[in-house]
């Protein structure tokens, strides 16, 4: 952790302040404290800039950068490798998992086309009464006893009860009804090939979506295959041409009936780009054009919020390509087959957002310069100083607590590892090593389940240390508290008001007492502040907790004297007396 400088508010000072008026804030300072504080932290940062310089030590090999002080651009170029290359599939490779061959059309949309083999259901009553299921002929029509031939071969499904019907009305002009149905059509077996995973020749009707016949030929091959150019041959004629972009990105799949015998020939894969970075999924895309500008790649990719660069490497005819351009110079920018596409978010935010929790007036949350410290966030800040322990501040900050919580599995890690594999050289060691066992994992697994507050302290001795502040920190500012609380180990934790010169002691016996389960020689001080310490070193004051420690039932010494260490560790960063 980041040392801070010794010279800061002090807390006596801030009392003299406070008590002149109801409510007010922290910077109001005299000019002559103000000044020594700024001058405290102008010595600060020239030491931690000296520091910085001490410690920088040379690399071996250093990465691309995409840092430019001009731009306000930062950071390394992260490396595709192979692997991850090979995860990244191309746009539209998910359509065939999407189960286009378990649904299949029943032929009864109303712009289907009746075809020879075709099945029509047919009911006249009233002066004539017929009831048949009449086949199309391979001249395409059906026979109506008593009226003829009736042509529908071509005929939408939607139309045929017309044509039919004035049919019969050129033999029976009224008095008859008119009934009819298409019930089964003609089954076609169409030919699939060209770059697919499985070619073959495969079933189904002529309304049968084309994503049904590829996805029984198990989808387009990823690495070979197009998806930009299907071709729907017939008699050796191309009659129709698709690009399953356009129903990837609009849901359009325009196309004509498929015949028996028709081929759909996918082509093989044109020139690719592979797109990833600061986007919603990394893919391949096809490229549909000679040539191609940023502009089609970025409507084509899901950029994220705020994606401000672009990162483009290949090659060209001149040897190795790489450009690295802000989002509207990529518009215009010409990418080639095999090129790859990084976005990025890659301006730096100058701005943190803090926020307040405890006691205090006003609103809780602050958009703050990036480079503001407690300080000057505190000067700005309304409180009523009979209701705030002003000088028990705190921060929570989320990297303390990572840090806490790597630690505390570090601790676990090294607590296994030690007693857990351990040999036994008789069966009486034996059995006390598996007591131990039962032991150490119960109590693993409860402390793993901990969760480190990430508690950092600012204020020692009535000062209140001065540090930068960063994203995400909750500034604790405590209410004024008269009582005492007792928790851990006792027999009846409680809060009681605090007395003067009322003892630890007093106070537990207050509580029941310990409880059998207690380390008498564990007993912590946890201050507002969030500083821990142990019962003996300080005086209570109002607003503290007693914590008691649970003992280690193991006549282990090292191992009693781990998992002490560990309730410890535990303690200082939950507040809570972990129970065994």
């Amino acid at each position: 952790m980041k040392q801070f400088s010794s010279s800061v508010l002090s807390a006596i000072a801030l009392l003299s302040s406070f008590f002149h008026v109801e409510a007010q804030s922290f910077g109001d300072l005299p000019q002559a404290q103000q000044a020594q504080v700024l001058q405290a932290q102008q010595s600060q940062n020239l030491r931690a800039q000296d520091m910085a310089q001490v410690q920088q030590t040379p690399q071996v090999q250093e990465p691309i950068s995409r840092t430019s002080w001009q731009q306000g651009t930062y950071g390394p170029v992260p490396e595709l490798t192979e692997d991850a290359m090979a995860t990244i599939k191309p746009f539209g490779a998910d359509l065939f998992t999407g189960g286009f061959r378990g649904v299949r059309a029943d032929g009864l949309n109303p712009s289907y086309k009746i075809l020879p083999g075709d099945q029509v259901t047919l009911r006249l009553w009233g002066a004539v009464e017929v009831d048949r299921i009449l086949p199309v002929d391979a001249q395409g029509n059906i026979f109506i006893p008593t009226i003829g031939p009736v042509q529908v071969m071509g005929v939408s499904h939607g139309q045929l009860d017309t044509i039919v019907r004035a049919a019969v009305r050129q033999v029976y002009s009224d008095k008859v009804s008119v009934y009819t149905n298409l019930q089964g059509v003609q089954p076609v077996a169409v030919f699939v090939t060209g770059y697919v995973t499985k070619p073959g020749r495969y079933a189904g009707v002529p309304s049968d979506s084309i994503l049904y016949f590829l996805d029984q030929a198990s989808g387009i091959d990823e690495r070979l295959g197009s998806y930009r150019h299907i071709s729907i041959l017939r008699s050796g004629n191309v009659i129709a041409q698709l690009d399953l972009y356009d129903f990837l990105l609009t849901g359009k799949m325009p196309h004509g009936q498929l015949q028996d015998g028709d081929t759909i020939f996918v082509e093989a894969r044109g020139p690719v780009v592979t797109v990833h970075g600061d986007v919603g999924r990394a893919y391949h895309y096809e490229l549909n054009q000679q040539k191609l500008f940023g502009q089609t790649l970025t409507e084509l990719a899901k950029l994220n919020p705020g994606v401000s660069h672009v990162l483009l490497r290949g090659s060209r005819s001149t040897g190795p390509y790489s450009s690295y351009k802000a989002l509207d110079e990529f518009a215009s920018l010409e990418v080639a087959d095999g090129d790859e596409v990084m976005f990025f978010a890659d301006q730096r935010d100058n701005h943190i957002v803090v926020q307040l929790e405890g006691s205090y007036l006003g609103q809780s949350h602050f958009v703050l310069p990036k480079d503001a410290t407690l300080h000057e966030l505190l000067n700005g800040i309304a409180i009523d100083p009979q209701d705030t322990a002003y000088q028990s501040v705190s921060i929570r900050r989320l990297s303390v607590a990572e840090r806490q919580r790597q630690s505390l599995l570090e601790s676990l890690r090294r607590l296994e590892t030690t007693y857990l594999g351990a040999p036994s050289a008789t069966v009486e060691e034996s059995a006390i090593r598996v007591r131990e066992a039962e032991l150490i994992t119960t109590f693993v697994e409860k402390a793993r389940q901990v969760k480190p507050n990430g508690r950092l302290v600012v204020a020692h001795n009535d000062k209140i240390m001065d540090l930068r502040l960063q994203d995400g920190d909750i500034i604790t500012l405590p209410p004024r508290s008269d009582a005492i609380l007792v928790t851990g180990e006792v027999y009846v934790p409680q809060s009681v008001v605090y007395v003067k010169g009322k003892s630890v002691s007093d106070y537990i016996t207050g509580a029941g007492g310990f409880s059998q389960h207690a380390d008498k020689d564990r007993v912590l001080i946890v201050r507002q502040n969030g500083e821990v310490r142990d019962s003996g070193e300080v005086e209570l004051l109002p607003g503290d907790e007693i914590l008691i420690l649970p003992a280690v039932s193991s006549k282990n010494v090292q191992l009693a004297t781990s998992i002490t260490q560990i309730l410890y560790q535990i303690a200082v960063a939950t507040k809570v007396a972990l129970d065994l």
